[in-house]
């Protein structure tokens, strides 16, 4: 329970932290958007210009690895929308359903490594190796690290489950990039062979990332109270508040960033009304400050003794 005018208020300043957070978030992605396509634009042009078919070959797997991006940014622009009658508890999920894209993109691209990584087990293909296709792919792969970084960073900072995913997406052209490197040096040591064993070991990573991802969206969508609500802190919190004379049933959902609870207290029966409303506005307000990412609490009053 809480206070019409105070309860509405503070959910008027959630949503507009949410709405900060989500155009930083959108900010973000259109900076790593910018620098996937300049990569993907000079692996194709010093892939024609060196007669490298395997880095244009590479240039387009990275101009498509970007479309993650755009499916961030359009997953953001839903999910940041206010609540409305149809969606009173927002449209948060619709990020996590990006994720869950995000993840299929990974799966696709773990599929497409170890597909090709078979096909030259069967029919061995010697890598081209110029000195311009080296420099080129050293490059490329410090800038996709440094954006992979980047993004986790800023993803766990602003606690978006989908910059997250999108940096595991953008450290696996991190993966190709290390498995072509990897099989330029095997063959200059005289192990063709190795390359597309090295190719089948990144594309078995690449798909545990993208269940992992798959795996964590699927927890969100199916309101698993796997949340950052530490049991303890709860009881600590709660029990600590004056007034109030025990709890039960704390649950919790959502995503990080954006979690919803609902908890019983219990107090003195005689209390009046006024005065246990006031302990259970108390209850959320210390629960919201303690939890990070608490949007919403529903705090049910019962009469001590009544259990």
């Amino acid at each position: 329970m809480r206070g019409a005018a105070g309860g509405t208020a503070g959910e008027r300043e959630d949503q507009e932290d949410s709405s900060a957070t989500g155009r930083k978030v959108q900010r973000v992605f259109l900076l790593v958007l910018v620098l996937n396509l300049a990569v993907a634009v000079a692996k194709a042009v010093f892939g024609l210009l060196a007669g490298s078919v395997s880095m244009v070959a590479d240039a387009i797997h990275s101009g498509f690895d970007s479309f993650s991006n755009v499916v961030g940014i359009i997953a953001l622009y839903f999910a940041g929308k206010p609540p409305d009658p149809e969606h009173p508890y927002g449209h948060g999920k619709i990020e996590t359903l990006g994720t869950l894209a995000i993840g299929a993109m990974l799966l696709l691209t773990a599929g497409g490594i170890l597909y090709e990584g078979y096909r030259r087990l069967i029919v061995p293909v010697v890598p081209e190796i110029t000195p311009v296709t080296v420099v080129v792919m050293v490059g490329t792969l410090a800038i996709n690290l440094a954006v992979s970084t980047y993004e986790r960073r800023k993803g766990e900072e602003y606690q978006s489950q989908i910059l997250v995913a999108d940096s595991q997406h953008t450290k696996s052209d991190v993966f190709v990039s290390i498995a072509v490197l990897g099989g330029f040096l095997a063959v200059r040591l005289g192990f063709p062979a190795a390359d597309p064993v090295i190719a089948l070991a990144i594309g078995l990573l690449i798909a545990r990332m993208g269940i992992g991802i798959l795996y964590e969206a699927a927890q969100v969508l199916t309101d698993a109270m796997n949340l950052p609500c530490d049991p303890a802190l709860i009881r600590a919190v709660v029990t600590d508040t004056p007034g109030v004379a025990g709890y039960h049933e704390f649950r919790c959902r959502g995503k990080p960033g954006e979690i919803f609870a609902d908890i019983h207290i219990t107090v003195e029966a005689a209390l009046p009304v006024p005065r246990a409303h006031a302990i259970s506005d108390e209850v959320e307000r210390r629960l919201k400050e303690a939890v990070p990412g608490l949007v919403e609490v529903v705090v049910h009053i019962e009469p001590d003794g009544s259990l």
